[in-house]
């Protein structure tokens, strides 16, 4: 039987882990050097770590393909501020040797054919599973905040549901089998 978590237990297992706090350390840098308002990282940095959790795993590192840092700026949806995302990307990709992701979501809308996204927040509830629309920041005061626009509920619970914003049920059923989960984290469920 998979614990229950709330999200304060979340937050407190990603301030326990020192080399999530230094991502998230980076991450609040670049955003405040290079003005990037609304931001956090989502997906497999705080997703992978709680199913970690739940499986008992104990590891350095949370095993996920890249750090994604999104925010939201409708100053800069233009093709030379995704250009300058790009190139901020590979450059803290050279220097962490991590995989860094930074995407302005004010556009991404556009990607799921939607109507545009009001926040970070509000295009995180778009993403393809509800267990992968998690993410963390820091508020002002410099505080752990998540972000969860569908809950904890199946990401705490091992659940991988399709998100019903998301694309039809083939193309979700692709990215659970090449993705590798259930492998991975063997209590995991698919349902929905």
């Amino acid at each position: 039987m998979i614990p229950t978590m709330s999200e304060s237990d979340i937050l407190s297992l990603i301030s326990a882990d020192s080399w999530m706090m230094h991502v998230i350390d980076l991450a609040a840098h670049v955003a405040a050097e290079h003005n990037l308002p609304d931001w956090m990282i989502g997906a497999g940095f705080v997703r992978n770590k709680v199913w970690d959790h739940i499986h008992g795993y104990d590891r350095d590192h949370v095993p996920t393909s890249d750090i994604d840092l999104i925010y939201f700026d409708l100053a800069r949806a233009d093709a030379a501020a995704e250009a300058a995302d790009e190139a901020l990307s590979r450059e803290m990709t050279e220097k962490t040797g991590i995989s860094w992701e930074i995407v302005n979501q004010s556009y991404t809308h556009a990607w799921h054919n939607r109507g545009p996204y009001a926040s970070a927040t509000d295009a995180l509830a778009d993403w393809v599973e509800t267990a992968t629309c998690i993410a963390v920041s820091r508020d002002a005061r410099g505080a752990l905040r998540l972000h969860a626009p569908h809950g904890v509920s199946d990401l705490v619970h091992g659940r991988i549901r399709k998100n019903e914003r998301s694309p039809d049920y083939a193309s979700f059923a692709l990215r659970v089998s090449r993705k590798r989960w259930l492998e991975i984290w063997p209590k995991l469920e698919v349902v929905g």
